[in-house]
């Protein structure tokens, strides 16, 4: 289907190219090299082929957070959005997420990647997250059609709170794989590593032990000696090292996979759910409503475990996201190599 930009979004993104331009002009200046978040590698079709019919000016800006996760996602939207045939405009790499909101309220980004539970949370103001994946996408979905915003199905990768151990030490503990199983266990086993946003969240770390059948700072259930509040980022190496049997951890941290921890599953529903989606401001996805297609192919290859793995080659490797993302879009079949 041929498909024409309003006038509007032609002059909007006019602008947005010239600032785009603008910047990146004073920054090789300053450096003499390209910027590292606009590059992406040149990409091919794949499964992910040109829309027929798409005329030659057609645009798409894609933004994104600028932490890892966030990065290697939006240049996986970027090399799809390419290889089905637009002219993209990079602008992952933003700083903030009420910055990225803002960018797609105001009509300055046409498609980010988001997780319900932010939306849900931050940005609509909601009290309290929802466990149910479903739910709590149904329930964002539906409050941001009256923001302008659409959001299409959920990926499986669910990055919320959760509770790791380190491998080896799971038969020591009797085979503990679950948050009910930590009862169980005698209180000197019930050691905690834990950041001190997690220890003080009104849905953190003392109502998940409530969930759990557990006091904080009771003599039979988890005294406070028995916690260690660190710095953000210690957690995962304490728990590896064996500061505590049970850390606090992201469920996509690709430091998972590198310090062999096994995370434990939340049986009773206590973390809300963080799925990742695509999201498109409404007059993008009704100029091209094949976009839909395009990154409702990609999602369900999302998942918690490709995304450790492609994390960590960022985190703990040093790859660049945009080779990650390339790597990954074309081992699926996604795009080719040109």
């Amino acid at each position: 289907m041929t498909t024409t930009a309003t006038p509007r979004r032609r002059l909007r993104r006019a602008s947005l190219t010239a600032l785009v331009a603008a910047s990146s002009t004073a920054l090789l200046a300053g450096c003499g090299l390209q910027p590292a978040t606009a590059f992406v590698p040149a990409v091919a079709p794949g499964s992910i082929e040109a829309i027929e019919g798409l005329p030659d000016d057609a645009s798409l800006t894609v933004t994104t957070k600028n932490f890892t996760e966030q990065l290697i996602l939006g240049k996986i939207a970027v090399l799809a959005a390419k290889a089905a045939g637009f002219d993209v405009t990079d602008m992952t790499n933003v700083p903030g997420s009420v910055a990225v909101r803002q960018l797609m309220l105001d009509g300055d980004a046409d498609m980010t990647y988001e997780y319900t539970g932010t939306a849900w949370l931050t940005y609509l103001g909601e009290a309290a997250g929802i466990p149910d994946q479903e739910e709590q996408y149904v329930a964002v979905r539906d409050a941001d059609v009256a923001n302008g915003l659409v959001w299409l199905p959920p990926a499986p990768l669910n990055n919320t709170y959760a509770m790791a151990v380190r491998s080896e030490a799971v038969p020591e503990l009797g085979d503990v794989d679950s948050l009910s199983d930590i009862a169980a266990l005698p209180v000197e086993q019930r050691t905690f590593c834990v950041e001190a946003e997690f220890n003080s969240r009104a849905d953190g770390f003392a109502p998940m032990l409530e969930r759990y059948g557990l006091e904080l700072g009771a003599a039979d259930g988890v005294p406070t000696s028995n916690v260690s509040i660190l710095d953000t980022g210690t957690v995962y190496e304490a728990t590896d090292r064996g500061r505590c049997n049970f850390g606090e951890v992201f469920t996509t941290d690709g430091r998972i996979d590198s310090l062999d921890l096994t995370v434990l599953d939340d049986d009773q529903g206590f973390f809300p759910a963080y799925n990742v989606a695509p999201v498109f401001s409404a007059e993008a996805l009704e100029e091209n409503p094949e976009l839909a297609d395009v990154f409702d192919a990609i999602s369900p290859s999302l998942t918690d475990e490709e995304l450790r793995t492609l994390n960590r080659r960022v985190d703990v490797e040093g790859e660049e996201p945009a080779d990650v993302a390339f790597d990954w879009m074309v081992e699926k079949g996604f795009v080719t190599r040109p």
